[in-house]
């Protein structure tokens, strides 16, 4: 991912940027040259020590907790009163254990209570750049009717988005929101696809909808305008294709801005809830909920931020919405979570514990009812970072593993997408995963408009391609160690779940 700890987590190497718009002869507005609104959570001390509050839903209750809140010292930023949760400032470090004690709170706890900074990555490398040259032969590589660099985009007929675009590329009246970075709206591939009514920026916990605060704050923040490419860049005779091009796409922020880069569960809440009242269809998570990459049940904070963002992709599920998030890149299986965990990024001395499986959770893919991705290589393959686990991953789709190689002009196995200021780049993670499965969904739920989200996951599953485990022990760099056990068997297994989902099912 591109919040350079967490996200980078999920979307590992740092991509090879092109502008491409020498080549294509046309040079848009980038988003460089577009005023960025300032959001009011810019402006705010990002190192104020933030609480969730989770209470009942009554009306006496929630006004109860919110005048415990302030006796104790805290301000309220905002109240999600339909789902229960409250998002609070406080210095005082006894402000959780008040909170939990108040008649009526489920849980309450630290989302941040001391000054983060994202730490390092477990970035594996760039793939390998497009040259301008090799750009202007892709052009001439593209097919009849394809767009002038799809030639790359190995990763479409791989799940039959080639296809399906020729069939049925997607409403206009679904809408899948990028919940992420920023997506840079002015970018020749995204501008005809996005949907300003349908974005904000969620950072300070409060939805600020002031015109163009959902951009990337900076251009080093390009996962989310990456992300959004791949599910409905347009098929306009610029750049590169979507998964669903005839969808709108939309951009809820929520990485906090330079230096910290992090994603916090205030923000979070309020993505959800914001998609869901703004009549999203479909939500893309290639991130986790920092400052834990595994948030574990008998830790009172932590416990207390997967209870906070449970509640609001619950309440987007009731109100029709369909939560699609990547698995991360650990190349940890899922099901076992063996060994410790470490410190939250940019914490103190790492504090050892012991991870339990459905005890910590990657939050949110974890969570009930969100569809869950591992990423595949260009040879279908479990990408080697993927993570993994029989009865955790729902279905599967391409994120790229720079030590495959494509069948493509450059042979390069990661996925090109846009990125801001009119550019184009490569990355891999399941973060690139994600959004194929939410360009799926989208393509479903435009064939299929009445679906429900449960019935999206289903038809998801069932339309899904499953390789089944490797033959061979799997060992992807061939030293000899095993890296990873893949349980199950064709239906349903722990590397692709019930399958690489398949676009050109899902129109047909």
């Amino acid at each position: 991912m591109a919040r350079f700890r967490s996200l980078l987590r999920f979307g590992l190497a740092v991509p090879v940027v092109l502008s491409l718009a020498a080549s294509f002869g046309t040079a848009p507005a980038s988003a460089a040259a577009v005023p960025r609104a300032r959001s009011a959570a810019q402006a705010e001390d990002a190192d104020v020590p933030t609480y969730v509050v989770n209470t009942r839903t009554d009306r006496r209750t929630i006004a109860e907790v919110r005048q415990a809140v302030t006796a104790a010292g805290g301000t309220i930023v905002v109240t999600y009163d339909r789902i229960g949760v409250i998002v609070a400032h406080a210095t005082n470090p006894d402000f959780g254990a008040r909170m939990r004690a108040v008649p009526g709170v489920r849980s309450a706890g630290a989302t941040r209570a001391t000054p983060l900074s994202a730490a390092g990555t477990n970035d594996e490398g760039p793939v390998r750049p497009l040259s301008r040259g090799e750009a202007a032969r892709l052009e001439k590589a593209a097919g009849e009717g394809a767009e002038p660099l799809e030639a790359e985009q190995w990763d479409l007929p791989a799940i039959g988005a080639d296809k399906a675009a020729k069939i049925n590329p997607g409403s206009r009246n679904v809408t899948v929101a990028v919940i992420d970075t920023g997506v840079d709206d002015t970018h020749p591939d995204l501008a005809a696809n996005f949907s300003p009514s349908q974005s904000a920026s969620c950072v300070s916990g409060k939805a600020d909808t002031t015109y163009g605060s959902w951009r990337p704050a900076d251009v080093n923040y390009f996962h989310g305008t990456h992300v959004a490419g791949t599910i409905a860049a347009a098929r306009n005779g610029v750049g590169i294709a979507g998964v669903a091009p005839g969808v709108r796409v939309s951009a809820i922020t929520v990485s906090q801005p330079i230096p910290r880069q992090l994603i916090y569960a205030e923000s979070v809440v309020c993505a959800f809830v914001f998609a869901a009242d703004h009549g999203v269809q479909i939500t893309n998570n290639s991130y986790y909920v920092d400052p834990w990459q595994y948030n574990c049940l008998d830790d009172p904070d932590q416990k207390a931020i997967v209870d906070a963002v449970n509640r609001a992709q619950l309440y987007a599920q009731r109100k029709g919405t369909l939560n699609v998030g990547g698995a991360g890149n650990s190349n940890d299986d899922l099901s076992t979570l063996p060994g410790a965990g470490g410190a939250a990024p940019g914490g103190s001395a790492p504090a050892k514990r012991t991870l339990a499986p459905r005890t910590c959770w990657d939050v949110p893919a974890q969570l009930p009812g969100v569809v869950m991705v591992s990423a595949t290589s260009a040879t279908n393959a479990k990408a080697y970072y993927s993570n993994y686990g029989l009865g955790e991953i729902d279905v599967a789709a391409p994120g790229g593993d720079q030590y495959q190689a494509a069948d493509t002009p450059s042979g390069s196995g990661g996925i090109l997408s846009t990125l801001p200021d009119n550019q184009y780049g490569y990355e891999q993670g399941t973060s690139m995963a994600t959004p194929h499965v939410a360009g799926v969904a989208a393509l479903l739920k435009s064939a299929h408009p009445q679906a429900t989200p449960a019935q999206l996951q289903t038809m998801l599953k069932a339309q899904a391609d499953n390789p089944g485990c490797p033959a061979d022990p799997y060992d992807w760099n061939g030293d000899g160690v095993v890296d990873a056990v893949c349980a199950g068997d064709q239906r349903v297994n722990g590397f692709y779940g019930y399958g690489i989902v398949n676009a050109f099912r899902a129109v047909k």
